[in-house]
């Protein structure tokens, strides 16, 4: 399983270790990614993802799953994410 953000992109990032007599030595940083259950109100079904916690943050802060997803470009989703945005779609097509 790749460690990316299923709905911001967030991946690993490659750095330094640098000691007291300032050797750098590479290391990766990781994203802190939790597997979440998240509920999408428009399509009334729960749905688990692997997200960071960043990425969770701004999912509450937009309102939730659903209006996240319709905000978001699809470059950045993952593949599930994207088949969840169309699905959210249709449904709002079909109730507007």
């Amino acid at each position: 399983m790749s460690r990316i953000c299923e709905l911001t992109g967030k991946g690993r990032q490659v750095g330094h270790n640098v000691s007291h007599a300032n050797n750098k030595t590479k290391r990766t940083f990781l994203p802190n990614l939790q597997n979440v259950t998240l509920i999408s109100e428009a399509l009334e079904k729960s749905v688990r993802l692997r997200v960071s916690t960043h990425g969770l943050r701004s999912v509450e802060h937009v309102g939730g799953l659903d209006n996240w997803l319709l905000k978001t470009s699809d470059e950045k989703l993952s593949l599930k994410a994207r088949r969840l945005k169309r699905d959210i779609a249709k449904k709002s097509a079909v109730a507007a």
